[in-house]
Order: structure tokens, then C-alpha cells, then sequence
């Protein structure tokens, strides 16, 4: 163990957790450089807003039912292996954007699946792995950290990403980072190689620990506010890189974006991460959720470029403060939940099950509203109601109550 001090405050970092932090970190500048742009990359070919809907329904979807599948087999097999499995379905997802190029828009549900496929295998791991290497005392720590890691990849990939576009055709831009990304996930193949064996164990209760829902009403209350938080993310994940592009008609334009909203992030994770603590950690969520919903106000109804980076600024300031505390307060309640220990990979399993129930929902909302109804007059509407979810989180989250020791 060793501690850095002055940096990152009076915490002692085991090998795992920093492992766990450096994939963490290749994950998120390889999702920097080419996620922000697959959505446009994707708009670009089609034109249309309910392709981009069926593009991420898919996702959702194949992660739904693989996040189960690898809650199942994490108990049969060891979970890095899960983990392993999840990033290779992620660079088959690049290989494969990348051996189809220009007809990508064809294949948008089975880009979706694949993609899917692989954010259920890496994040069922990647969560149960961040529940066994760290500690309640060391958990803010993480989340901060990695967010700062976030924050860095994100303002490096998409400027880099949107440099290379811009300077290129557009389609050998896009090819050279989908293949940057490629090689990230390769790395972070193999530094999964240094993590510490976890052999699995136990027989899988998932429909057990949905149940525990009606004996744990902190567990019930953190998974309805993971329901709330799907909503909005289902949406907001994809359209608002669409609009930056339709207001400018520029990729680089789109990673300055990405190097401001980025930029404050890093500042405010950092902040955070050092001065959120366990008695004002509802307080940091209600500030973060009312940042959310007033930031709406900024583009839903009329967005412009300038517009869309204050909207950036905002909520590079707003996610921090909600999302650590908050991922700290789910990872104390699993672990003081019922066989906590025992049980860990089908609480991982639930939980996301209603973020994604959540995503689920907001995405089908979307596709049937631009179906219907005239796309410019109804993806306001549709934002600012879906847009909503994370401010509903502190009215879960302050009911949460600890039994005196």
C-alpha cells in the first residue's frame, strides 16, 4: 500500500483499486475520443431522429438482458474474466463500425446489440469489482478520482477526436478514431490481466434480491432514484452531442464542447471528491438535482452554440455533485443490505436493472413522440419532461435511514 498524500488526501490505494482505475481511465478516453461522435456519425447518414432512437432502444435493450446474464455467470466464473469479455465485445463493436464505414446507418440495431453486449459484461464487473476493492471510507475517494479521470479523458478525446475530423475526409477522420478507441480497449485488456483473480461462488439470487425490495426500503428507495436517473440519461446520452452539431455543423466544434464541459467537471470532481462527506451528502444531491433541472432551461425551448455551452458549464458543475455522494450512498446500502457480502453481484444486477428500466422507458417515449408528432415541436417537450429524473433523486435518497449500530 502508499499513500499520495497532499494530492488525494489521507487514502491508501491497494494495487487492485489503482488497476481498477487506470482501466477505468483507458475505458473513458476511448469513449472520449469516439462515443461523443458515433451519435453524430450516425445522424450524419441517416437525417433521422428515430434512427438515432432505435440506435440506443438497442443498446438499452441488449444490456438489459446481458447485464442478467453476466450477473449469472460472475457467479460461475470468475468476474474478471466477465469483465475481459465485456471489453472485447467493446473493440469488436469499433472492428466492426470500422469494417462497415459508410454503411453504418443499415446496420444501426445490430451496432446497438453489440455495443450493448458489451456495456452489460464491463459494467456488471467493473461495479462488482469497485464493490470488493474498495471500502465505505475509501468509496467518495473512488468516484471522485474517477471521475477526475472522466473529466481528463474528456476534455483530450473530443478535441482530438474533433481535430483529426475536421483536418480529414470526414470518413477517414471518423475511421482513424474508431481506430484510436480500438487500441484503448486493447490496453485495457491487458491491464485487466494484472487485476487479482476472483473466483466465483454461490448460487445466483436475482429475483431474491428484487424482492428485498419489499424488506429494505432503503433498497427500494435507491432503486426507484436509479429508475429516475434512466429517464433522464436515456435521452439526454445522445441528443445533446446531435444538437451541437446541428447548431454548428462542425465536429471540432463539438470537442470544444467536450474540452469545456470536461474542464469544469475536472475542477468540480476534484472539489468534490475532497469535501463530500458522509452528513452532507443529501445536501450535495439536492444542489446537483436542482442544477440539473434549472440547466434545462437553457436549451430545451431554444438552443444556440453559446447557449449549448453554458448548458455545458452548468452541468459539468451539477453531475459531481450529485453523482458522487450518490454512488456512494447505492454502494452503502448494498453493503449493508441483506447478506451484503454474499449477495453483492445480484444487488449490482437489480440496481442497474432499474437504471436501465428507466433508460428504457425514456428512449421508447422518444422514439414514439418523433414518430408521431413533428420532431422540432416535440423534443423540447420531451427533454424538459424526461430531462427531470435526476432532481427527483434527493426526495428518494433523504429517506434513506440507518439503523443505529
Amino acid at each position: 500500500m502508499m499513500k499520495i498524500g497532499k494530492l488525494i488526501g489521507n487514502v491508501e490505494l491497494t494495487k487492485d483499486l489503482k488497476i481498477l482505475l487506470l482501466t477505468g481511465g483507458l475505458y473513458s478516453l476511448s469513449v472520449a475520443l469516439s462515443n461523443t461522435f458515433v451519435n453524430v456519425f450516425l445522424w450524419k447518414q441517416s437525417g433521422e431522429f428515430r434512427d438515432l432512437g432505435l440506435y440506443n432502444l438497442a443498446i438499452i435493450l441488449l444490456q438489459l438482458f446481458t447485464f442478467t446474464l453476466a450477473g449469472r455467470w460472475a457467479k460461475k466464473i470468475d468476474r474478471v474474466i466477465v469483465f475481459r469479455i465485456g471489453v472485447a465485445f467493446l473493440t469488436i463493436f469499433y472492428l466492426t463500425v470500422l469494417l462497415i464505414g459508410d454503411k453504418a446507418s443499415t446496420f444501426l440495431l445490430v451496432l446497438g446489440a453489440i455495443l450493448g453486449i458489451g456495456n452489460g459484461f464491463y459494467w456488471l464487473a467493473y461495479n462488482v469489482l469497485t464493490f470488493e476493492v474498495t471500502e465505505p471510507e475509501t468509496r467518495d475517494f473512488f468516484n471522485g478520482f474517477l471521475g477526475l479521470l472522466n473529466s481528463v479523458a474528456g476534455m483530450i478525446g473530443p478535441m482530438i477526436a474533433g481535430y483529426i475530423i475536421s483536418q480529414l475526409t470526414k470518413s477517414t477522420g471518423y475511421m482513424i478514431v474508431f481506430g484510436m478507441s480500438l487500441g484503448l480497449f486493447l490496453l485495457a485488456v491487458v491491464s485487466s490481466f494484472f487485476l487479482k483473480r476472483r473466483p466465483a461462488e454461490g448460487k445466483y439470487f436475482f429475483k431474491r434480491i428484487v424482492e428485498e425490495r419489499k424488506h429494505n426500503n432503503n433498497w427500494k428507495l435507491i432503486t426507484n432514484a436509479h429508475f429516475f436517473q434512466g429517464l433522464r440519461e436515456g435521452v439526454f446520452a445522445f441528443m445533446i452531442t446531435v444538437f451541437v452539431y446541428i447548431a454548428t455543423d462542425s465536429e471540432l466544434a463539438l470537442g470544444k464542447f467536450g474540452l469545456i464541459n470536461s474542464g469544469i467537471s475536472f475542477i468540480a470532481y476534484y472539489i468534490v471528491s475532497r469535501t463530500i462527506k458522509n452528513d452532507n451528502r443529501n445536501k450535495s444531491i439536492l444542489i446537483g438535482g436542482i442544477m440539473l433541472f434549472l440547466s434545462m432551461f437553457i436549451i430545451v425551448f431554444d438552443f444556440s452554440y453559446t447557449k449549448l455551452l453554458i448548458y455545458a458549464g452548468t452541468i459539468a458543475i451539477a453531475y459531481p455533485l450529485i453523482l458522487v455522494p450518490y454512488t456512494s450512498l447505492t454502494f452503502d446500502v448494498i453493503g449493508k443490505g441483506w447478506k451484503a457480502g454474499e449477495m453483492r453481484i445480484e444487488y449490482i444486477v437489480v440496481r442497474e436493472l432499474f437504471l436501465n428500466l428507466g433508460r428504457l422507458l425514456s428512449v421508447l417515449v422518444f422514439i414514439i413522440g418523433v414518430s408521431i408528432f413533428n420532431p422540432n415541436k416535440v423534443i423540447p417537450v420531451l427533454l424538459f419532461i424526461l430531462g427531470s429524473g435526476h432532481s427527483v433523486i434527493y426526495f428518494f435518497a433523504r429517506k434513506i435511514k440507518w439503523k443505529a449500530a
